[in-house]
């Protein structure tokens, strides 16, 4: 499929290009900061899973750049993603797990002891097309970068993490409204219709009493009993529900764009540094995982027939007729 095909078929990938995007993610953060001016007064800010720096670009187009050279001492961005990327103007990156309370505490350091008032990820496990199993995938990321978040997130900041809808999302709603006052579903006009992802967008973060910041995904409860019921799935609590808000655009993510007849397709603004799985590639590159095949006998099994090799003389002339 070449270039033309795809800008083609895809607005926004073909306008990531055009005004020096990173990726086509880009335009779901500016509709979100557009939709609930999350980057106002914002002058720290923390990019999760964010390689290859397409919401880091974001940050630094709106917290940065416009600002006066005086102004830009007091904005701090910091990316986190344990693959590198290209450098950007005013963000600073940091190639950290953020599974890690280490990574947590060198993030606060970097803002001199404070802490952030906005946290977004974009991060996103490999897709495998079984839908109950990506996003179940999926919202144990959202999970551990909110267990992030309450370790770095000051009092009445702003979170916002990609997450798919499913069945099990009612899980992730219950952790995000016992850590913020606000929160609700969001759907960028550069999401797909078509697509089950969505972002949630939640504000006024306030930790709960008694909470010590920890991995959610392990966290065990004051009451070991009522875990292990959660946990085996005989109580679950009710299903939760979080408000709905759309992003209206005057384009449409799913729908075909015709491209002028003098219309040039472009290369990415930046391609990736490292393949995503380049460690693998060069641990497997001498790597042979083919396998000899193998007969499975059983002890009641008659032995195999004999096999009679025979022998030919091949210095044997032929009989005279």
């Amino acid at each position: 499929m070449g270039k033309a095909s795809k800008d083609k078929r895809d607005i926004f990938y073909r306008l990531a290009k055009e005004q020096g995007w990173r990726a086509r993610s880009a335009f779901k953060l500016l509709q979100a900061d557009e939709t609930f001016n999350l980057l106002e007064g914002v002058t720290r800010a923390v990019d999760l899973c964010a390689a290859p720096g397409g919401w880091s670009q974001v940050l630094s187009k709106k917290m940065y750049e416009p600002k006066t050279a005086e102004e830009r001492e007091k904005v701090k961005i910091i990316a986190v993603d344990m693959q590198g990327m290209a450098p950007i103007d005013g963000v600073k990156q940091m190639r950290a797990d953020i599974t890690k309370e280490s990574t947590a505490k060198e993030i606060i350091e970097f803002f001199g002891g404070q802490k952030a008032q906005l946290v977004v990820s974009d991060g996103a496990p490999d897709v495998t097309g079984m839908h109950d199993w990506d996003a179940y995938m999926q919202a144990q990321l959202l999970l551990s970068a909110l267990s992030i978040a309450t370790y770095i997130l000051e009092e009445g900041g702003t979170f916002m993490g990609k997450v798919y809808r499913a069945a099990n999302t009612s899980d992730v709603y219950r952790q995000l409204k016992r850590f913020f006052k606000d929160a609700c579903v969001f759907k960028p006009s550069a999401s797909r219709n078509s697509s089950i992802e969505a972002f949630v967008v939640c504000r006024q973060f306030c930790m709960p009493k008694d909470h010590v910041p920890c991995n959610l995904i392990t966290e065990w409860y004051n009451i070991p009993g009522a875990a292990l019921k959660n946990i085996t799935g005989k109580e679950r609590g009710p299903v939760e529900h979080l408000p709905f808000v759309g992003h209206k655009c005057e384009y449409d993510s799913d729908f075909t764009y015709e491209l002028g007849d003098d219309y040039v397709p472009l290369e990415a603004v930046q391609k990736p540094l490292t393949a995503a799985y380049q460690e693998v590639v060069e641990k497997t590159r001498n790597m042979s995982i083919k396998y000899k095949g193998y007969k499975v006998s059983h002890a009641n099994d008659p032995p195999p027939p004999q096999e009679t090799e025979i022998e030919f003389d091949t210095d044997q002339t032929e009989p005279d007729p």
